[in-house]
């Protein structure tokens, strides 16, 4: 645990939360700036900053216990699909640094859902620039 971690302090329950779920490894609760209704976050139980940091039997757990919540979302709260998402680093949004997946129903409902995609999909990229980087991150990768 670290002592000025905001997700720490609810694993301890220091922090007021809504408790979803949890095991030996992981805890699950509710969003509190949710982006739909349902929205939340399984963290594991041991501090780690983020995705480059977390140890691999920590990210298993949190990633079983995320796919166990995502099919929970779909049969309890009608959600016609789900996103999961980690951001890892300021500018990939992280904002507690302690290692999370958001867990983010989706409807088809506007009311429930008002997320749109910060990008263009379906939008075709420059397949010889993509090409370029998958050169060059598989010859960091082997």
């Amino acid at each position: 645990m670290s002592a000025d971690c905001l997700f720490c302090g609810v694993v301890t329950g220091d922090v007021p939360h809504a408790r979803v779920t949890e095991d030996d490894s992981t805890y699950a609760f509710m969003d509190r700036n949710p982006g739909t209704d349902g929205h939340l976050l399984v963290i594991p139980k041991r501090h780690s900053k983020d995705l480059l940091e977390i140890a691999a039997e920590d990210l298993t757990a949190v990633t079983l216990t995320a796919q166990r919540i995502a099919k929970a979302v779909i049969g309890t709260f009608g959600a016609d699909g789900v996103n999961l998402i980690n951001c890892c680093g300021t500018e990939a949004w992280q904002s507690v640094f302690h290692f999370h997946l958001h867990v983010i129903p989706r409807y088809t409902d506007t009311e429930r859902d008002p997320l749109v995609p910060p990008w263009k999909p379906g939008v075709p990229g420059d397949m010889e620039a993509i090409t370029a980087r998958s050169v060059q991150l598989s010859a960091a990768l082997n």
